[in-house]
C-alpha cells in the first residue's frame, strides 16, 4: 500500500491506534429491533437477494467431534455495513443451561474496514429465523386464514407466537409440543392462545402449520394437512428433521436459497432426496419472477435454514437505531 498523494504521513509510519467500537448486549440488540421493521426489512432482503444485490459467500464450518460445530456467515450490500456472524450450534448446551445456538455479529465500515460493532447475535439469530418463516405466512397463506397452529414450545415456538399476529389477523392461534405442559406453559403468556395436547387434530382443521422443533423425526404426517394450507419449517435435526419429505416434495415448495439443498449443517436435512429444480427461491417469488400461491387449494412450503442476509437486515437495523438513539456503550480496539 502507497500512502496518497493526500497524506501527510507515509504508509509505514501509519499505525491503527485505538478505535471505539460500539458494543450491544443481547438485551440492548432486543430493545432496538423493531419486529414489525424486521418482518418489512426481510422483504426487502429477499428482493435484494433476488436482484444479485447482496454477497454471502459459503459459509465455513469447524466442527468439534461430538460436541458441535461453528459456523461463519458474511454478507453485504451497498449503503450497509459489512457483517460476520460466527454461530456456534452446540447441543448439550441446553443441559448447562446456555441457548444450544450462540452467535456474535461483527459490522465493518464498507468505505474503510474499520470494526464499528460487536453485537449480540443469539437473540438475532432465533427472531430473524422465525421473522422469516412469519413472513412467508404473510406473503403465501391465503387471504382468508383464520387458524394457525405452531408445533414447538421452545426458543422458535415463542419467536412465532410473538411474530404471527403481525402477519394476519387469525381467529385462532394454537401451539402444540411433544410435552402437553409445555405448550401450556408458553401458551399463558400470550392472549388468545391455546395449547391443545391433539396435534393431529389441530393441524387438519388449520390453514397455518408452523413447524418449529427440534425434532429428529416428521412431526406431522402429510395427510393431515388439508388443501389450501401453508406450511412453515424452521427446525434443524439432520438426518431427517421436522418436516415430512413428502410436504416438500409434491407442493410448491419455497426455500431461501439454492443453499438450501446443500448437506447439512449448511442445507436442510429433509430437502437432501428433494429435486431442487422444483424448488422457488422466495424472493423470486416476491419480485414476480416465480409465482406466489396461485389458487386456494394448493399447499404451498416454505422450508427455511436461516440465512446470512436475516442477519444482515436485522444488525443493519439494530445499529441504526442504536446510532440514532444516542452513543452505546463501546470498546477500545
Amino acid at each position: 500500500m502507497f500512502a496518497s498523494d493526500s497524506s501527510p504521513l507515509r504508509a509505514a509510519e501509519i499505525v491503527k491506534g485505538d478505535l471505539k467500537v460500539m458494543t450491544l448486549s443481547e438485551t440492548e440488540v432486543m430493545q432496538r429491533l423493531s419486529l414489525p421493521a424486521l418482518l418489512d426489512g426481510l422483504a426487502s432482503g429477499f428482493r435484494s437477494m433476488a436482484w444479485g444485490e447482496i454477497q454471502a459467500p459459503a459459509r465455513p464450518e469447524i466442527k468439534v467431534p461430538e460436541r458441535g460445530f461453528m459456523l461463519a456467515m458474511p454478507a453485504w450490500r451497498e449503503g450497509a455495513q459489512m457483517m460476520v456472524k460466527t454461530v456456534c450450534v452446540f447441543e448439550e448446551n441446553l443441559r448447562k443451561n446456555l441457548p444450544n445456538h450462540l452467535a456474535m455479529i461483527n459490522l465493518y465500515d464498507s468505505a474503510t474496514g474499520k470494526p464499528m460493532c460487536v453485537m449480540d447475535g443469539t437473540y438475532i439469530t432465533g427472531i430473524r429465523t422465525a421473522a422469516a418463516a412469519v413472513l412467508s405466512v404473510r406473503e403465501l397463506a391465503r387471504s382468508d386464514a383464520k387458524v394457525v397452529t405452531v408445533i414447538g414450545a421452545g426458543v422458535q415456538g415463542r419467536e412465532h407466537l410473538r411474530l404471527l399476529p403481525m402477519a394476519r389477523d387469525f381467529d385462532e392461534i394454537l401451539v402444540g409440543s411433544l410435552h402437553f405442559d409445555d405448550a401450556q406453559s408458553l401458551a399463558q403468556g400470550y392472549a388468545g392462545v391455546q395449547a391443545v395436547e391433539d396435534i393431529e387434530t389441530a393441524v387438519r382443521r388449520s390453514d397455518v402449520v408452523c413447524l418449529a422443533t427440534h425434532a429428529y423425526e416428521p412431526v406431522i404426517a402429510s395427510d393431515w394437512v388439508q388443501a389450501g394450507t401453508h406450511v412453515t419449517s424452521v427446525g434443524y435435526a439432520p438426518p431427517q428433521g421436522e418436516l415430512p419429505v413428502a410436504l416438500a416434495r409434491d407442493h410448491k415448495l419455497y426455500v431461501e436459497d439454492d443453499a438450501a439443498f446443500e448437506p447439512p449443517p449448511v442445507g436442510c436435512g429433509e430437502l437432501q432426496a428433494v429435486d431442487r429444480r422444483a424448488a422457488i427461491k422466495f424472493g423470486d417469488a416476491l419480485i414476480g419472477r416465480a409465482p406466489m400461491r396461485s389458487n386456494a387449494e394448493e399447499i404451498t412450503v416454505y422450508k427455511a435454514m436461516g440465512i446470512a442476509m436475516e442477519d444482515l437486515v436485522a444488525a443493519e437495523l439494530v445499529y441504526r437505531n442504536a446510532l440514532a438513539s444516542g452513543v452505546p456503550a463501546a470498546v477500545t480496539f
